[in-house]
């Protein structure tokens, strides 16, 4: 049986996200904490097993925490909270070591399967527990395909890159899919934190 931490500035937040998380199977605890800071300072004494953590909070904020966490205590596991796919956000979490991101208005069973996942280990779902890409030599990318990439660690969209480079948006897509394959990344958080820890992205 597991703790599972949340982490939310919103005391509404936490403690719908508490109801939801209190049905997984296998978990048999959830304590709440209402920021990056507190977590800090409890996690050793709860040793949870996930830790559900904003992005975004007063404070040091997500990110910051869940890298400082992760430096004290290399096991601990992370999924980051988010309301929108914050890419930047995201994928420098998952750089320092979470093991994935779930948005806020996710369905509950999604939260599940993401919690579960998380649980379980990296290598779960696209969401839930994407797989962990060990840095390695950058892969061969086009001109196009960093000047996509960066657009991305930039939290624009496609078409908004597509306007930036005067190209279409199904060409930004197409060079955004052999980024993915090439990169081996399920989604633009795992590329943009791969274009992170390969020090291809700033």
């Amino acid at each position: 049986m597991s703790t599972v931490m949340v982490c939310d500035d919103s005391p509404v937040v936490r403690e719908n996200l508490r109801r939801a998380v209190a049905g997984v199977a296998g978990v048999d605890r959830v304590v709440g904490a209402s920021s990056g800071e507190e977590v800090l300072a409890r996690w050793a004494a709860e040793r949870p097993a996930l830790v559900l953590m904003d992005v975004r909070m007063p404070g040091i904020g997500g990110v910051e925490a869940a890298r400082r966490l992760f430096t004290r205590h290399p096991g601990a596991a992370v999924l980051m909270l988010t309301v929108a796919e914050d890419v930047e956000g995201v994928a420098r979490a998952i750089s320092a070591g979470a093991r994935g991101y779930v948005v806020k208005d996710a369905t509950r069973s999604e939260l599940v399967a993401a919690v579960t996942g998380a649980i379980a280990g990296p290598g779960g779902g696209r969401r839930g527990g994407p797989r962990r890409i060990e840095a390695g030599a950058a892969p061969a990318l086009t001109e196009r395909e960093l000047q996509v990439l960066t657009g991305m660690g930039r939290g624009r969209s496609n078409a908004e890159i597509g306007k930036e480079l005067f190209l279409s948006e199904d060409t930004v897509k197409t060079h955004a899919r052999r980024l993915f394959r090439k990169l081996d990344a399920a989604d633009r958080a795992q590329a943009v934190a791969r274009g992170f820890r390969l020090g291809v992205v700033h």
